[in-house]
């Protein structure tokens, strides 16, 4: 089966940043969390899948296709929700619609009419006046109106209340219920990772770290804290990352239960979260 999206040396040159030849692979009916510290290079990931910048090398498919000769067919089949949305703020929300359903081929007004009222959202009031949330849940109904097989996503819970980002987190594992539709979300909450993503690729300083199962991850790393007095060379050997101080450490292990063999029970050994996961080796690099 052909991957919904798939990258493969990537590359992209800034001054003082580059994207270094990344690869990754996202299958169909899943949720890919992307993540990465600020300035890592997801935004610019992301802008290079949507041929929003001209890559220096390298190869992008969507549905098996090629991102730029086969652009118009590729967003035809795309939903993008960003942090800030790029709508005119003056219109209301049904004169944006529009302004906005032409674009698209397979655009279904009935399905954009059943999301407005799943959603709640005042069709005749102007997007000036909505909510950070609201603005991000009328996003998202015109990405779902036009029956998207790929929703890709940049920081689209940043700054949302809690409920608000749970109806949204609710919504995409809906979504991919749907076995050949797929969510590319790129966030630095990691916590709603943890909630709803199937694979975690993490990038740092414009290089692809890990691309994996999140339970996998999960389930391999391990958080330990002890005393200095346990850390002799190899054992030191097995962390991405150790923190010390007079009283003993913390650190992160790649292989849990590798770390309680040599350690014995001498230390507390617990799973780690995505946050740790990614801090940890963010420190290490």
């Amino acid at each position: 089966m052909e991957p919904i999206l798939e990258v493969k040396k990537l590359r992209k040159n800034f001054k003082g940043f580059a994207l270094k030849d990344i690869s990754f692979t996202m299958e169909k009916g899943y949720i890919m969390g992307f993540i990465g510290p600020n300035g890592s290079g997801k935004s610019t990931t992301i802008k290079l899948i949507l041929n929003l910048l001209r890559k220096d090398g390298g190869d992008i498919k969507v549905f098996g296709l090629d991102n730029v000769k086969h652009e118009i067919e590729i967003k035809n089949r795309i939903g993008f929700v960003f942090d800030e949305n790029h709508y005119y703020e003056e219109l209301t929300l049904a004169e944006m619609k529009k302004v906005v359903a032409p674009l698209y081929k397979n655009w279904d007004d009935r399905a954009f009419a059943r999301y407005m009222a799943d959603f709640n959202l005042p069709p005749h009031k102007k997007i000036k006046d909505l909510s950070k949330g609201m603005k991000m849940k009328y996003s998202l109904t015109v990405a779902l109106s036009h029956h998207a097989d790929l929703l890709i996503m940049d920081e689209p819970t940043s700054g949302l209340d809690p409920v608000v980002r749970s109806e949204l987190l609710e919504i995409l594992t809906d979504i991919i219920q749907d076995e050949n539709k797929g969510v590319f979300l790129s966030t630095h909450i990691t916590s709603d990772l943890e909630k709803i993503a199937d694979y975690i690729t993490f990038i740092n300083d414009g290089q692809i770290i890990f691309s994996t199962s999140k339970d996998v991850l999960l389930d391999q790393h391990g958080l330990v804290k002890g005393g200095k007095d346990l850390l002799d060379q190899d054992i030191r050997k097995s962390f991405v990352y150790l923190k010390e101080n007079e009283f003993g450490f913390e650190g992160l292990v790649k292989n849990r239960q590798q770390a309680k063999s040599l350690l014995a029970g001498q230390a507390l050994i617990e799973k780690p979260t995505l946050e740790d996961i990614m801090l940890y080796y963010t420190r290490g690099l």
